[in-house]
């Protein structure tokens, strides 16, 4: 169908058309979430007390109506009859009708954060819910968690800082069936070589899910591999050494390298007040160089596999987050700098979320400079991947000469 302009809508230039796009997307965000507003009313019209006693007579027979759960624990319970007709009301099947009561129940109900930032139409309804349909599955507690998380930056976060999220408030709040789905994805680990589907030019398939810890020390192997034969004078794609990497650690040949000690699995295990105020174990273990996290009991298990192999476990002391740590040198020591990096988690530029941990490639950047008296203690550090670039830009706009500023990691004349 083709646009046609109108009095109220003339489409004489781009903007026109432009801005009749914008008011169609208000005009259609604010008609989806007043059908999510009418969805929770119909539930609220139809709860379990609304079915009659013939109708729970029928019940028993095998073919009345019943009360329903949609949503997760703390929504109400709904006449199962009212879905279906709801679900034809707006044109869907039953199945997708239920669904979309269950997600407005959800947000209503369990995520009443994110449900505001729908009706008040800064949140698209459709990503509100995307975000309620994997949240039913976990406990109340466990959904405001989330909310809580979530709202904020409902409208920008992407899926995988969201399974992150759920991940985590299912740890938290549900231990038990996270230690089950756990044990259900060990069961599920599998290294398939495709040999039986071999292109014409000699190549197969090779896909997997594994331990975390071997997964960190098979990609530290092939990483060596490709960077040695790089070195030997390899002109191949990076992609293309890593695959001959992988096959010379089968005929054994990396057994000839000078470096064969895998980088270190570097954990982080936390403690928080327990509800009598004694500390204890956080359920989650933040591993280094990832963006994700596994079980205690998962940690456990791998600290039994490197005893029992003869590796080496390091210990390091606790580091308290809300100490303050202050010294009299422009270099920043490195408790210091671990404490920064633990606390920001990432850079903290704008929209920057390079990881910051002890091995990544941010900066330890003083937020007052050093040589304007700022000191080098906790509350004056941040992480840093833009430290250096954003202060040659700062004096750059400020009108310093370029020839002025030495650059270097810990030269205080870089500090403009």
């Amino acid at each position: 169908m083709a646009l046609t302009a109108t009095l109220e809508h003339p489409l004489d230039t781009p903007a026109d058309v432009l801005r009749l796009a914008r008011a169609s997307q208000r005009a259609a965000n604010a008609a989806e979430a007043e059908l999510l507003q009418a969805a929770v009313q119909w539930c609220v019209m139809h709860p379990a007390e609304s079915i009659s006693t013939a109708s729970a007579w029928s019940t028993l027979k095998g073919f009345g109506d019943k009360a329903i759960g949609l949503a997760g624990d703390g929504a109400p319970l709904v006449s199962e009859f009212a879905v279906i007709e709801f679900a034809a009301g707006i044109g869907k099947s039953e199945d997708a009708g239920r669904a979309y009561l269950a997600e407005a129940l959800e947000l209503r109900y369990r995520l009443p954060r994110t449900w505001a930032k729908v009706t008040n139409l800064a949140l698209p309804a459709w990503k509100a819910r995307s975000i309620a349909r994997r949240t039913l599955h976990l406990p109340k507690a466990g959904a405001g968690f989330v909310d809580t998380h979530v709202a904020p930056v409902a409208a920008t976060i992407g899926p995988a800082a969201l399974d992150r999220l759920l991940d985590e408030a299912l740890v938290r709040f549900d231990p038990a069936e996270a230690e089950r789905v756990r044990h259900e994805r060990t069961e599920a680990r599998h290294f398939t070589i495709q040999t039986q589907q071999v292109s014409y030019d000699g190549h197969v398939d090779i896909w997997g899910t594994l331990d975390l810890a071997d997964a960190l020390d098979l990609e530290d192997a092939i990483t060596k591999g490709a960077a040695r034969l790089a070195q030997l004078g390899s002109t191949e794609a990076e992609g293309a050494r890593r695959a001959m990497a992988a096959g010379d650690m089968a005929r054994r040949q990396l057994q000839l390298q000078f470096d064969t000690d895998p980088t270190p699995l570097v954990v982080h295990v936390h403690q928080a007040p327990g509800p009598d105020g004694e500390p204890v174990l956080d359920g989650v273990t933040r591993v280094e160089a990832t963006r994700g996290f596994v079980l205690t009991t998962q940690l456990a298990e791998w600290c039994t596999r490197a005893a029992r192999d003869g590796a080496h476990i390091t210990i390091k002391p606790v580091i308290d987050l809300t100490e303050r740590i202050h010294v009299e040198a422009y270099e920043v020591p490195d408790r210091l700098s671990a404490q920064t990096r633990l606390r920001d988690h990432h850079c903290v530029f704008p929209w920057c979320t390079r990881p910051a941990h002890t091995t990544s490639k941010v900066d330890d950047d003083h937020v007052v400079p050093h040589s304007r008296g700022g000191p080098t203690a906790t509350e004056n550090l941040t992480s840093c991947k833009y430290a250096l670039r954003r202060q040659l830009l700062a004096a750059r706009r400020c009108g310093t000469r370029r020839s002025s500023i030495t650059v270097g990691p810990w030269e205080e004349a870089s500090e403009i």
